[in-house]
């Protein structure tokens, strides 16, 4: 780890002197969250989780267990992109009006309970992709970015975050419902469920075979779905034979239409668009 990353992100984090950190559950907002709890007095921390269809009822529980873990509050948000024309259409820039429906019902609530800020769990390497159009919003909404701005990446928040046994420090990026769905294919309530029950039902079968997946997705394509799994769990899969048709013939099942296969997980910043 490299030295002095945890005291640059308390410092900073300490001169905002309230705030309202968007949750997730995820490494990122974890390590913001636990930082504001370390830096700041009792009553001025909030962490709170926008709840609406694509988030996976899976990651909410888990949410709640470690805000209660590090001993912070927790707002369960409601929130409704799918009202929102251009989040349904999913033309390429959902994320841009997920995160501006997000970040200013975030906001509204900070304001309400005296929070002079709303922070984000982005960090340095996230303005190094090529194609972020949620961190638009949240430049719009002058949203603060403490492992941004302390210059922390990917790296150096896995390494504070086990530094600091925080128990989400090896956990895998868990993106909303509807990143699986294909850029041009609306998004809709059916289809994130159908997503959540799919992604349920394949770590399932490859449980029962013997195979722990890291990484796990179900991409609905449009004419097609496809599963994909990190390079260990695929290799097992192949290992088994008739495994990969059994989950695809089980998706089939619950209603995934056309053609389906296992495949290669591949992280955003590898992975052509969906």
């Amino acid at each position: 780890m490299r030295p002095g990353i945890g005291d640059r992100l308390l410092d900073g984090v300490r001169a905002l002197g309230s705030v309202a950190v968007a949750f997730s559950g995820g490494v990122d907002s974890a390590l913001v969250l636990a930082a504001a709890v370390r830096a700041l007095p009792a009553g001025r921390v909030l962490a709170a989780i926008a709840d609406s269809p694509s988030l996976p009822r899976a990651e909410l529980v888990a949410a709640r267990e470690i805000a209660a873990g590090l001993g912070a509050e927790l707002a369960e948000v409601p929130v409704a992109e799918l009202a929102v024309p251009g989040y349904r259409d999913n033309a390429g820039d959902r994320c841009y009006f997920c995160k501006q429906t997000v970040l200013t019902a975030i906001g509204e609530l900070a304001h309400r309970r005296g929070f002079a800020h709303v922070a984000t769990g982005t960090h340095a390497d996230d303005h190094r992709a090529l194609h972020r159009p949620g961190l638009r919003a949240a430049r719009e909404l002058r949203v603060v970015e403490p492992l941004a701005e302390a210059g922390l990446g990917k790296g150096d928040v896995r390494a504070l975050a086990a530094a600091w046994s925080l128990s989400v420090a090896d956990k895998p990026s868990a993106p909303c419902l509807a990143s699986r769905i294909r850029v041009g294919v609306p998004v809709s309530v059916e289809r994130l469920g159908l997503v959540e029950r799919a992604e349920i039902a394949v770590g399932a079968r490859l449980a029962e075979a013997g195979v722990r997946a890291r990484d796990l997705r179900v991409r609905l394509l449009g004419r097609g779905f496809r599963v994909e799994v990190d390079g260990p769990a695929l290799a097992a899969v192949e290992a088994r034979p008739g495994l990969a048709a059994a989950v695809v013939a089980e998706l089939g099942g619950l209603g995934l239409a056309g053609r389906g296969a296992v495949s290669a997980y591949r992280p955003p910043a590898l992975a052509p668009p969906l």
